[in-house]
């Protein structure tokens, strides 16, 4: 990457090259703020219910949120796992349940999940809605500490239980973080790959722990302790059950301590390839050839060695290659892979995060919850971070330090600038932040997010000014059994821009975006083409759409 200087002042601004012009003087400040809408919304979501932390690692990591159209009435529905109270290796104590709420219509939600039999109790960590069986409606799949739940949609507002039937529990001592959904060998049938971090059943291993701030971090709370477990990709059968085959295909990352996957083609061969963030351990690129997997993680770059935590996939600076977010623990700074396709036709990245000005600033923070988000509707993808420290406050004894969102406005892909101050008075709230799941909730024309707070009240994050911006969002729906076309690419061209997006990449912390494709337009009066590549590889082309619209585009 070629790397210029602007001198502002007295100071010295690094940009990447990017199209789309020079980095601006003057940066334009944006009117777009969010507002803390989680009391109007009728959302009262406690995590763990508010009881003290145990002093396990579980009780360190949180869990995520969900973003889903169960009942397909156009409104987003809102799964949130739970966990019952404190971790303990005996099993979970009676305690609050796993939540959905269903999305009455503008934003307001009504607690629905004992009566749709989705209330499971227990140490629930994250949850994925996926067409598993090509019916037409969305399925739920639950990430447990011990077996996972799979729930079937009955298509009438209710779930039946089906892992035993599926057979994707996992195992008993299993501590499964996120999942994904993708069709990895092209046959239209939709797979699972589940991560799992390490066991916490047995003792942890005795070691010279951690030291900060001139005290020890016991072993009960240190990752490293703890055996890594290896993860499953179960593939479906089509006929409601599926096969565990992660070790046959070489993808099982066995060492891994795995927190985070998306499956993304990030070379443009149709193929979707599957990224794995882990925790005190390598991540790993796999390399779909076909059908098959190749480990490209370290000549891909890609291959770091920090705390990944959470995942954001987006084309930030709008040269049709899928780039990489990975948010990691403190003093390890966020890593920005730029991906190289297309100058190098070859799987290689570029970490740019400190040219960006992603990097440096992240480093006292400990990074969970993720995405590229257009939040001002210009056409260019923004970033959202969630922090959180895994540490305890001294003064506030079973306390985690809270600290301070990080809102990055996207300078034409030249540069991420600190917008955090701008962003509204919520933003300027420390939380002890892990999950965040991010969609347009409202159906205003803007993107919000809702945030997991560690063993403390959920936000519900409005965006209030993003729809002056013109936005168009692609809803797709594919052929059976892939019924929502995961792994698709959209592209839109509109105001001398032309934007891509993968439906079903996004994974933020233990989370799940909405499926919606979502594309900011600026000032432009009409959209002039949207292309879908399908996962088939057929192909869709619309000209000369109105924006401001939810356009459903049907294969």
């Amino acid at each position: 990457m070629r790397v210029r200087f602007v001198v502002i002042g007295a100071g010295l601004l690094a940009c990447g090259w990017a199209p789309g012009g020079g980095c601006s003087r003057t940066p334009p400040r944006t009117p777009v703020q969010f507002a803390d809408a989680t009391w109007d919304s009728g959302i009262r979501f406690l995590h763990a219910g508010g009881s003290p932390r145990s002093p396990y690692l579980p009780d360190v990591k949180g869990s995520g949120a969900a973003w889903g159209d169960y009942d397909d009435d156009g409104d987003l529905d809102l799964y949130l796992p739970n966990q019952s109270g404190p971790f303990h290796p005996k099993g979970p104590a009676s305690g609050p349940g796993n939540v959905l709420y269903r999305n009455n219509g503008k934003g307001v939600f009504t607690d629905v999940s004992r009566e749709a039999g989705v209330d499971y109790s227990g140490y629930s960590k994250s949850a994925s809605w996926a067409d598993y069986d090509g019916d037409g409606d969305l399925d739920l799949y639950v990430a447990n500490i011990g077996p996972n739940v799979l729930y079937r949609n009955n298509g009438d507002g209710t779930f039946r239980d089906v892992t035993a039937q599926a057979g994707v529990s996992g195992g008993s001592e299993d501590w499964s973080t996120s999942c994904a959904w993708g069709d990895y060998d092209g046959d239209g049938d939709l797979v699972l790959y589940v991560c799992n971090y390490v066991n916490v059943f047995r003792p942890p291993r005795k070691s010279a722990g951690f030291h900060h701030d001139h005290s020890q971090v016991p072993e009960l709370r240190l990752p490293q302790s703890y055996d890594p477990q290896r993860n499953w990709l179960y593939r479906n059968e089509g006929n409601g059950t599926f096969t565990e085959v992660g070790q046959q295909l070489g993808v099982d990352n066995p060492q891994g301590r795995s927190l985070a996957a998306t499956f993304c083609d990030f070379n443009r061969d149709g193929w979707l390839d599957l990224y794995v963030g882990n925790d005190v351990s390598e991540n790993v690129l796999f390399w779909n050839r076909g059908g098959t997997f190749q480990d490209v993680s370290r000549s891909s770059g890609t291959n770091a060695l920090r705390g990944a935590m959470g995942l954001a996939v987006g084309d930030y600076n709008n040269d049709g290659d899928l780039d990489l977010f990975v948010t990691n623990w403190f003093q390890q700074e966020n890593a920005l892979y730029e991906n190289l396709w297309s100058r190098l036709h070859a799987l290689v990245f570029a970490d740019v995060a400190d040219l960006m000005g992603l990097g440096d600033i992240s480093g006292p923070l400990v990074g969970w919850g993720t995405d590229f988000m257009d939040y001002d509707n210009d056409g260019w993808q923004d970033l959202l971070v969630v922090n959180g420290h895994t540490f305890e406050d001294p003064s506030r004894p079973g306390q985690l330090f809270p600290q301070r969102f990080l809102l990055f406005h996207n300078e034409r892909g030249q540069l991420f600038r600190d917008v955090t101050r701008e962003g509204g008075a919520v933003l300027q709230r420390p939380v002890v932040g892990r999950g965040a799941a991010f969609a347009d909730y409202d159906r205003d024309g803007d993107l919000d997010v809702f945030v997991v707070v560690h063993f403390g009240e959920g936000l519900l994050l409005r965006n209030e000014g993003g729809n002056r911006g013109r936005w168009l969002a692609v809803r797709l729906r594919g052929k059976p059994p892939n019924t929502r076309a995961l792994g698709a690419r959209v592209e839109v061209e509109a105001g001398g821009l032309r934007q891509t997006r993968q439906v079903g990449t996004g994974t933020s912390y233990l989370s799940q975006n909405g499926l919606d494709a979502f594309f900011g337009l600026g000032n432009a009066r009409q959209v002039r083409e949207i292309s879908v590549r399908w996962p088939d590889g057929s192909r869709t082309q619309q000209t000369n759409i109105a924006p401001n619209q939810v356009l459903t585009i049907e294969q």
